[in-house]
Formats: structure tokens, sequence, C-alpha cells
């Protein structure tokens, strides 16, 4: 036979309502007791019958059970006032964010000349003012970095001087010696008139001039 299914709501027949009430109470007080051995759950089931009568199950000591109840359930209330307010300062941080943005977007707009219709005379002398600092200070920026290449340049100049000079140096003292040994002018198969003095033996004793002449060589 298949069973009904069963309606929720309150049996209007208080013997049929007694007999289901002590049915489903024992049911439920097993279904604990299986969970608590088979789960290692700590479990705490606490029944009232319609007439007032306690009915209850606890894996260990009710008392520790409710206790860790009650701390936990105060931890949580904490925990979520805690995340009420932070989500309430997050919130308004949101908002001052936004507001902010918005005032930089439109500053910025003003610096670039977009929105200027809308502007009265002291927010446009604010933006002039706003303007010419920033452009003394990109000025200033600017010649720093012109002298600091200016500097550089120098320093390179000076090492290609000293390594331009260290190179002449080393250039005149390998200056190779130069020998003439024909006249370019002189024509060729004519010799030149060239006195040579040979002394043979002691010098001081003969003195030889030997003139070169086209016929030969004269010895005097």
């Amino acid at each position: 036979m298949v069973r009904g299914k069963t309606q929720m709501r309150r049996i209007e027949n208080k013997t049929s309502r007694q007999v289901t009430f002590s049915k489903r109470r024992n049911g439920l007080l097993k279904k604990a007791f299986e969970l608590s051995v088979l789960c290692d759950a700590e479990i705490a089931t606490i029944i009232f019958s319609p007439s007032g009568k306690l009915y209850e199950f606890s894996s260990s000591s009710m008392s520790n059970i409710l206790e860790r109840y009650q701390t936990k359930t105060k931890d949580a209330g904490c925990s979520v006032e805690t995340t009420e307010i932070d989500l309430q300062n997050l919130k308004g941080n949101s908002l001052d964010m936004a507001k902010r943005i918005e005032l930089l977007e439109v500053s910025k707009r003003r610096l670039s000349g977009e929105v200027l219709d809308m502007s009265s005379v002291e927010e446009l002398q604010s933006t002039q003012n706003q303007l010419e600092r920033s452009l003394s200070r990109i000025r200033a920026r600017k010649n720093q970095l012109f002298k600091e290449q200016i500097e550089q340049l120098k320093q390179e100049e000076k090492k290609l001087s000293d390594e331009n000079e260290r190179l002449q140096r080393k250039k005149g003292m390998r200056e190779p010696l130069q020998f003439v040994t024909e006249h370019p002018e002189a024509p060729r198969g004519q010799g030149l008139n060239v006195e040579t003095e040979l002394s043979i033996g002691c010098p001081q004793l003969h003195r030889l001039n030997i003139i070169p002449h086209e016929d030969g060589l004269s010895i005097h």
C-alpha cells in the first residue's frame, strides 16, 4: 500500500495530533543519536510537547553544548554588527572617493580649457595661477635637464681632447727618420761636385782631396 503524502499543516484532531507527535519525536531523537555517532557531531535536541513536557537528547553535556551555542551566537552577533559598520564605512569612503574623482575630473577639464563657460572670475583666476605655477616648475625642470646635458657634453669633450693629446704625443715619439739619397732635380747620368776628404793613415800626416769629374776622380 502506497503511503500518501502528509500535508504540512496543524492536525486538528487532538488524538491524531498526540500520536503523530509521539512517533515523530522518537524518530527525531533517534536520528539525532545516529548523526552524533556516525559523524562524531556534538548534538543537543530539546523538545517541548503541546502540554509543556520536556524531551531532550545530547551527545555530551547539555549545559556545555548550550554554553557553546550562546558563545557562538554572541560572537556571530558581534561579527554581524562589525560587518555592518565596515560596510557603512566603505560606503562612506566610496562616496567621498566618487566626489573627489568628480572634482578632479572637473579641475582637469578646466585646466585643459574645456569647461570655462560656467566658471566665475575667481575660478578662472585660480586656474590661471595654477597653470602659471605648473609652467614655472616645468621650465625649472627643463633648465635643470639642459644643464645636466651640457655638463655631460663638456665631460665627453674633455675626454676626447685628452685622448687626442695622448695620441699626438705617441705619434711624435714614433716619427720615422727621413734620408735624402738623390737630389730630385739632378739629371740622370751626371754626378754632383762633392768634395770628400779621405785620409789614409794618420790624419795629421796625409790629407787627400778627392774631387769627382766627368773623366774620373782627381786626387790632390
